[in-house]
Order: C-alpha cells, then structure tokens, then sequence
C-alpha cells in the first residue's frame, strides 16, 4: 500500500494515498468534489473496495432537497475498508457497479 500523501476532514476522516491524490489532480477533481462524493453518493462493495458514486438519481434526489450535486455526476471514489481513498475517477456508465448475477458465474470455465 501507499504511503498517505493527504487527509481528507470529513466526519470519518479518509486519507489518500498518493496515487489517488496524483489522479484528482489530473482530472481537475478537487477535495471539495470527494467530499460531496463520499457524504451524498451511493456505495458499492465490489471485489474488496467500496465505491462511492453520484448519478443521475442522486443528483435528482438531492436537488430537491437544495444540495447541487451536477458537477460530481459521474465521479468514483474508491476506498478501502481502513479508511484511505484508493483512487478517483469519473464514469458516467455505472453498469460496472451492479452487482453480477450468481447464473453467470456458474457458465464460466475455471
């Protein structure tokens, strides 16, 4: 694991690792962004992380209760169960968060 490059002030403090910190910068996400992410998104437990993610049904949601979530639709927040932010990205294609099906596990040659 990486070492922690910088913490997040939330009500449970995440810490990032420094890939993740390397990655909002590059793709103009700032720390602002995660915390609407991680407050108001949804959570996913895939293969060991949970994801959290605002889309479209969250920012609709949301919205009417006077918190402007638009500018994060899409946004991914991977994190450990320790508490550190693995990385951050945006997909607006959240097909890769549903949970698979126990049927097409069993098709498949191991």
């Amino acid at each position: 694991m990486e070492a922690v490059h910088k913490t997040i002030d939330l009500q449970n403090e995440y810490s990032l690792t420094r890939h993740a910190w390397e990655r909002m910068s590059g793709r103009g996400l700032s720390p602002a962004a995660v915390r609407l992410v991680l407050n108001y998104g949804r959570a996913a437990h895939i293969r060991g992380a949970t994801i959290y993610v605002v889309g479209r049904k969250e920012v609709e949601r949301y919205r009417l209760d006077g918190v402007e979530l638009s500018s994060v639709e899409g946004v991914q927040v991977v994190c450990t169960d320790s508490g550190s932010i693995l990385t951050v990205y945006r997909n607006r294609d959240l097909r890769g968060l549903r949970p698979r099906s126990r049927r097409a596990h069993r098709g498949r040659a191991r």
